[in-house]
């Protein structure tokens, strides 16, 4: 297997089996409209995050009610350091010192770090979680520091014993008498996902007890009948929908927490992600193809025309219900565990499809839940309707999904510019510069990217590697796509095939220029008598602001095709809320009876990201519309 050392998550971890290299956050830098949102982001809300105000809970071992706040700090921490690392921001910075310092006066002489008093810790509720979580980030402000600095070693060696603690507690003839897996809600899943910074932590100290606390929590997450069953089930080719009844008592109806249901989508991809961790430690490859089978079973079942997925946070059939207004769809803390999945499984296999899941998910479901001064994400971003903040939880001014957004970022930044042996992979398109490390060269290659990219599909990439090298420039051609052109120094490409890489092998002199134009056809979706329109990895959406007539017109009987290419032009937006506006003549409107009624009308959209962007029950929007019934239709 190749060895490969990570950036981001684990920086200087050796990881077998990775098949991409990732650079170190600041070698891959984003500029235009989407770096000026990351920027934006990072000042406004990440800088502004009171960490002493979600550290405090660590401070008081109070919370006799099961809650969650001890994951706010860890989850602002998987982002934190690795944009102080992007940006060097002195505030930033500040700010991450003051809540390490108090999660570090908080821990207990047994290792203990949350807020559950002892006779309700490791149970039920969300204990583990919150540990995984403080783990998690103490591991992340370690990476981001150097080996040697006393610091890092300080925050390891807290995430040690705190780890020690959990092993002390529910490992292996543990003091509490119960399994991890045990604890928690939804089959275990929630605590099962500690697993994830488990890893981590054999990773960063090779110390073979927790490896062999892995193989432990392993074991219960795949063998255990009443278990989460994470490996079985998928190799079995079960619906991530539909794993209850197998050796579980499943609770009948809904709820947001419950005890014994498999269907809960963000702590089910939690648990794969740190399958894929030990798969990277162990070489344990059963593991991998039960990730994979998973991600790609949810890419068929459940991901939406956005690129979102989830219902209440559960796994639904919600490819084929995503007409359907059911409640709380797409959360944040789904769509990004869902993009640090597909970008974890892009880095190990190389295979374009999970980078054209990445790239559909950021520039829709994912840029829409920021709100436009960047200072918070929403909980839940319908596809119909319109955009809010998010609730309070557990009696706290913030929430998991402002904790979690800012993530999605770093899997886009993870994602977009990577090396496999000796060739420079070029996954996501956005202007941006970009240096990495050929691993088999041993050799640092930089390109600039300049682009209006996914309003405009023109793409312009230039070499700017000083010295001539021979290596070749790896192009993800989108699925989507299918008549893209390329043009390197002026000169045709040939056999450009849409899903998959187009490998330019040649001698690469400074200022060599590659030209891509990508196929941007609109196109009509059409399932269960409703139409939504594409165009490239871009959903489109009407919005009230358009007054073009009512969003909720249907649109005539049989009049769209799914796959139908459909006429649009590029449209004058009426403010700088909008980033991109079109125009199209389709047919709309029930009163055919009437001459005029038969015409085309004119009709506006907007990308999704942009829709409904007033966070104002005022400013609502639609992603997809009704087409008319007859009554003699099935």
């Amino acid at each position: 297997m190749k060895t490969t050392v990570l950036a981001g998550m684990a920086w200087g971890v050796l990881a077998a089996g990775a098949a991409n290299t990732i650079p170190p956050y600041g070698d891959v830098r984003l500029k235009g409209p989407i770096g000026e949102r990351l920027e934006q982001m990072v000042k406004n809300h990440v800088r502004a995050t009171d960490t002493a105000y979600i550290t405090a809970p660590f401070l008081e071992k109070t919370e006799r009610r099961r809650w969650w706040q001890t994951e706010f700090w860890g989850k602002y921490m998987h982002s934190a350091m690795p944009f102080w690392t992007y940006t060097k921001d002195a505030r930033l910075k500040a700010n991450i010192e003051e809540g390490v310092a108090c999660i570090l006066a908080s821990q207990e002489p047994d290792g203990y770090i949350g807020n559950y008093p002892d006779d309700l810790r490791c149970g039920e509720g969300w204990d583990v979680w919150g540990m995984k979580y403080t783990m998690m980030g103490l591991m992340h402000y370690h990476d981001g520091l150097q080996a040697d600095d006393e610091r890092a070693k300080k925050t390891l060696a807290a995430a040690c014993r705190l780890c020690d603690y959990v092993i002390d507690q529910l490992g292996p003839d543990g003091k509490r008498g119960r399994h991890l897996w045990e604890t928690g809600n939804w089959c275990g899943f929630a605590s099962s996902s500690i697993l994830e910074p488990v890893v981590w932590l054999y990773n960063r100290t090779r110390r073979q007890k927790y490896l062999d606390f892995a193989t432990y929590l392993v074991k219960d997450m795949t063998e255990v009948e009443a278990g989460p069953r994470l490996l079985d089930l998928a190799l079995k080719g079960v619906s991530v929908a539909d794993r209850n009844g197998y050796g579980n008592k499943a609770e009948k109806g809904g709820g947001y927490v419950m005890k014994h249901n498999r269907w809960k989508s963000y702590e089910m991809m939690s648990c794969y992600q740190g399958l894929v961790e030990y798969y990277e430690a162990t070489g344990r490859k059963d593991l991998l193809d039960a990730a994979i089978a998973t991600c790609d079973q949810i890419i068929k079942d459940e991901i939406n025309i956005a690129g979102g997925c989830s219902a209440s946070e559960a796994w639904y059939h919600g490819a084929r219900k995503q007409h359907l207004p059911y409640t709380h769809q797409q959360e944040t803390c789904v769509v990004t565990t869902w993009m640090r999945f597909v970008e974890k499984l892009l880095q190990l296999t190389g295979e374009p499809k999970y980078a054209d899941e990445l790239e559909k998910t950021f520039y829709n479901i994912y840029l829409a839940s920021l709100n436009r001064d960047a200072t918070e994400f929403a909980a839940y971003t319908p596809l119909n309707g319109y955009r809010s903040r998010g609730h309070h939880h557990c009696y706290m001014h913030t929430n998991c999904c402002n904790a979690n957004g800012p993530r999605g970022f770093l899997a886009f930044l993870r994602a977009l510019f990577q090396a496999d042996g000796d060739a420079a992979v070029m996954n996501m398109y956005a202007t941006s510069s970009e240096t990495v490390v050929l691993p088999k060269l041993d050799e640092r290659v930089t390109f600039d990217m300049y682009t209006l990219y996914p309003k405009d599909g023109y793409v312009r990439i230039v070499n700017h590697t000083v010295k001539p090298l021979a290596f070749t420039l790896k192009l993800r051609i989108p699925a989507w796509s299918a008549r893209t052109s390329v043009k390197v120094n002026g000169t045709a490409v040939k056999d450009v095939k849409a899903g998959t890489y187009l490998a330019l092998a040649r001698n690469w002199t400074i200022g060599d220029i590659v030209e891509v134009t990508f196929d941007m056809t609109a196109r009509a979706h059409v399932m269960n008598r409703h139409v939504a329109f594409t165009r490239g990895p871009i959903a489109l959406a009407r919005d009230t602001r358009f007054h073009d007539g009512s969003i909720s017109e249907t649109f005539r009987r049989n009049s769209m095709k799914d796959g139908q290419e459909v006429s649009i032009s590029s449209a004058r937006a009426p403010s700088e809320e909008f980033w991109m506006a079109y125009q199209a003549m389709l047919p709309v409107g029930s009163h055919t009876e009437n001459p005029e009624g038969r015409n085309l009308a004119s009709v506006m959209f907007c990308d999704y990201a942009s829709a409904g962007n007033r966070w104002n029950p005022m400013n609502s929007y639609r992603v997809w519309f009704p087409m008319e019934i007859h009554p003699g239709d099935d």
